[in-house]
């Protein structure tokens, strides 16, 4: 997963998270043991989801998972983190400093502060929220031609099922369930891709004008979930 080159930078950010992100309460002392498998290994697979040169913007990063790990493995990549928390985007910063990750912007903020201002060819997450709520941040961010891949467990398929009346609404295309990692991690790593159904209709403005049509009319606008 890493060359020669990215395996030292790989090894001191191991390295970083089982002590000062243990020391500053971003990841358990539980989880040290299985950094590489569960965490950095894990992550790091969804590349292989991620075509060459794209700009990826990773929200509620919290300890710079996938985000950082996509960004030592795949240098060819811009990657922004985002995250509302000061003592994570501190560390962010530091660990995106001491690795030398030029190609990486740390944001701190909710992924809505970003909305209407930044598309990205790559939106991903890891634990952060439902389908449902995740696709209200994510989607958003995402270009014409671009994508969300969001890093899931074994309800995924629940979830998209409930998300159904919010993909519709971003007339977001067919989601997929890819499998990543079969070879590298044990579970491998389950995404669900989410694209737009029409590149030349993204569901940003669509949703905004149905918004604004509503205030006309006299109801009251659905209230976005924030992220935290």
């Amino acid at each position: 997963m890493f060359s020669s080159d990215a395996l030292t930078a790989i090894e001191e950010y191991a390295a970083l998270l089982a002590t000062e992100g243990v020391l500053r309460g971003l990841i358990g002392p539980r989880e040290v043991p299985r950094l590489w498998e569960r965490h950095l290994l894990n992550s790091a697979v969804l590349s292989e989801a991620i075509p060459e040169g794209s700009t990826v913007c990773d929200i509620g990063s919290g300890a710079g998972l996938p985000g950082l790990a996509l960004a030592i493995a795949r240098p060819d990549l811009r990657v922004t983190l985002v995250e509302p928390l000061l003592r994570r985007t501190t560390f962010l910063d530091e660990v995106a400093g001491q690795l030398g990750l030029d190609q990486v912007e740390v944001v701190r903020g909710r992924a809505d502060s970003l909305h209407g201002e930044r598309a990205y060819d790559v939106v991903t997450s890891r634990a952060v929220a439902p389908l449902t709520r995740l696709l209200e941040w994510s989607m958003p961010l995402v270009g014409p031609s671009g994508a969300l891949l969001a890093m899931k467990g074994q309800s995924v398929e629940d979830e998209i099922v409930e998300a159904g009346p919010v993909l519709k609404r971003y007339r977001c295309g067919e989601p997929e369930v890819l499998t990543l990692g079969a070879e590298v991690v044990d579970p491998p790593t389950r995404v669900v891709r989410v694209a737009w159904a029409d590149p030349t209709q993204v569901g940003w403005p669509l949703a905004s004008t149905s918004r604004a049509s509503a205030r006309k009319s006299g109801k009251k606008g659905s209230r976005r979930p924030r992220d935290s």
